[in-house]
């Protein structure tokens, strides 16, 4: 028996389904909650010949336009415990994709797993985290992850990604290279500890935080999920009161002879070593060159937040063309001081 498909809405507002609260609009709009009505919508010709936007939480997004296309918005739900996962310390977890990301972190803490505690309170959803292998505190999402199902746009076949499959890199993914808008991702795997693991406090201010929390010993990971969250509650704005989408830079990763006589010029530019050279802190350049807390418009409606240089916000009304024109200058001075080149980690439409 068929699936019906859901309804395919017109000209439908974005506002609500970005983080930035950019006004764009959508000439088609669905929502699907399954495999089946994700197939089902791909088998309408409308759908068939119109470009696609998947959406999850719409945390990495910045719309400089409307969207000529169809806007289908994932909201495959469902968190698991796989019964026949691995007999050793490891256990699988499965998350819909249309889970938020956050929602499966307290998920694995409630069942005393660990492994995704340092990505605590990370905007977006399940589906979103693989494509950009999310990261924060030292941990990203392939140390944790089993496998994706992903339904191939051409064809409604449903296939499974291995983590080689997926070719993480720094906030990279297949899915955001040779397979870019071929697949849509429908359910996440991530392999997680039954016991506690040595928990990683090493990176940002981890271990001072959780010195302040009391914790003396080797901290929990429900204690470790509670310092990130505070880490990010102190220097993020929440994007239910300021539009933002979180970082809208990736760290640069420059050689270690760069670094080094970067380092000679300005003696306190962190760095962290990664194989082949050295990520330097992006929102550390960015507030050198001034522009942490920089408003720019009309009654100051958008610009870089006073507390990390990192995000840009729109404080009301903003246009995504003008956060994107400020973007660009900052990349420019950036590279103009320092002669590094910074990445935006927003898909920018």
């Amino acid at each position: 028996m068929s699936t019906a498909s859901p309804a395919l809405l017109r000209d439908v507002s974005l506002r609500a389904y970005n983080t930035f609260g950019i006004d764009a609009k959508a000439r088609l709009f669905a929502t699907f909650t399954s495999v089946e009505e994700l197939r089902a919508l791909l088998r309408q010709p409308e759908v068939q010949a119109a470009p696609k936007l998947v959406l999850g939480g719409g945390s990495n997004l910045l719309f400089t336009q409307d969207f000529d296309g169809v806007v289908l918005k994932n909201e495959i739900r469902g968190l698991d415990l796989l019964p026949d996962g691995p007999a050793d310390d490891t256990v699988l977890v499965r998350a819909g994709a249309g889970e938020s990301w956050h929602g499966l972190v307290e998920y694995a803490l409630s069942q005393n797993l660990a492994g995704l505690e340092n990505l605590s309170l990370i905007p977006g959803t399940v589906g979103a985290a693989p494509l950009q292998n999310i990261g924060a505190y030292g941990v990203e999402l392939q140390d944790a992850f089993e496998f994706l199902e992903a339904v191939e746009i051409s064809t409604g076949e449903l296939r499974r990604f291995s983590r080689e499959e997926c070719g993480f890199g720094y906030r990279e993914s297949v899915f955001k290279g040779p397979l870019r808008n071929q697949y849509i991702v429908t359910g996440v795997v991530m392999r997680l500890h039954r016991q506690r693991q040595p928990a990683n406090t090493s990176y940002g201010a981890i271990r001072s935080t959780l010195e302040e929390m009391g914790v003396t010993e080797e901290p929990t990971p429900q204690q470790v999920s509670q310092a990130v969250i505070s880490i990010r509650r102190s220097k993020l704005p929440d994007p239910a009161q300021v539009g933002n989408a979180g970082s809208f830079f990736k760290n640069p990763e420059v050689s270690q002879a760069k670094f080094d006589a970067l380092k000679a010029q300005y003696p306190e530019l962190p760095g962290y070593p990664v194989p082949g050279g050295v990520k330097v802190p992006a929102g550390w350049l960015i507030e050198q060159c001034g522009w942490k807390g920089h408003r720019a418009g009309e009654g100051g409606r958008y610009g870089v937040h006073d507390r990390q240089a990192l995000v840009l916000v729109n404080h009301g009304g903003a246009t995504g063309a003008e956060v994107r024109a400020l973007a660009e200058e900052i990349i420019a001075s950036v590279r103009e001081k320092f002669g590094i080149e910074l990445h935006p980690e927003v898909n920018i439409l």
